[in-house]
């Protein structure tokens, strides 16, 4: 009797879908692509394709990253810009995870200040800014404040939908249990959400960078938005790239370290 063919499984490869890579292929890839895009800039502008006015030269902007280290002090701007992100977004996450868990857990509380936090969360923290001047000044209160206002409703709303969606049969077996209302917040609710807080402040932490330069480029002395206004100024395009990068740079490392505690403190959650 024949022996019945087993069906013949199709062979996965690298670009199947949902197929995931190992960490060495995608740090590898991740890479690549930096490689290949400074590869293309090089060509449009070291080629003459493109004016220096509009963009510098990768080398243009190497020279120029040199001067602003060595005779401008971009390293206190850089402090300076550092200090108002985490400021401004410690003081919203201290203010708004609180709150977020007092909605996400009690719907009476949701439903009075839900209307409220979803209007204002469509509020460009930029649009603030000239009352903030009028009711801080341009010092670092204003600044600080900024990223407040563009973080704060943010991270109200996120906490609240990620406390919210909690395992409804772990709060009934808590209940059966004999917890109250309080112990059910403290010992299920926000155990269970600790992880999705955690990564709700790490997505935010990242919108704060944006606000900062939006708060420098008005009223600022120093930091990494003051310096890319006064190279526009300048037409100092090589300048305002490196800005951008070094925005980009310290917030990718900022990201990665996030993560990092995030799966120290949570590793439970990944499995």
């Amino acid at each position: 009797m024949p022996l019945r063919e087993s069906a013949s499984v199709p062979r996965r490869s690298v670009m199947t879908p949902l197929e995931p890579v190992g960490p060495r292929t995608r740090w590898l890839l991740g890479v690549a692509f930096f490689v290949l895009f400074v590869a293309v800039w090089a060509f449009f502008t070291l080629g003459g394709y493109v004016s220096p006015t509009f963009l510098a030269s990768p080398v243009t902007m190497v020279k120029e990253a040199v001067l602003l280290f060595t005779e401008y002090g971009f390293i206190g701007d850089i402090g300076m810009t550092v200090w108002r992100v985490f400021g401004g977004f410690l003081l919203a996450a201290v203010i708004a995870v609180p709150l977020g868990i007092l909605m996400g857990a009690y719907k009476p509380i949701e439903a009075f200040l839900e209307p409220f936090v979803s209007f204002c969360r469509y509020l460009p923290a930029s649009a603030f800014i000239p009352l903030l001047i009028l009711w801080a000044g341009i010092g670092e209160a204003q600044k600080l404040l900024v990223i407040f206002i563009g973080s704060v409703f943010q991270i109200i709303l996120m906490v609240a939908v990620t406390v919210g969606s909690a395992r409804k049969d772990l709060v009934e077996a808590a209940y059966t249990l004999g917890a109250g209302g309080g112990g059910i917040v403290r010992r299920v609710l926000i155990p269970g959400a600790a992880p999705g807080i955690a990564e709700t402040l790490r997505l935010v932490l990242g919108w704060a960078w944006t606000y900062v330069i939006v708060a420098e480029l008005i009223g600022s002395s120093s930091g990494i938005g003051h310096m890319i206004t006064d190279s526009q100024a300048l037409l100092n395009t090589g300048q305002i790239i490196f800005g951008i990068i070094v925005i980009g740079l310290i917030g990718l490392v900022s990201d990665f370290l996030f993560k990092a505690v995030n799966r120290r403190l949570f590793a439970w959650a990944s499995l």
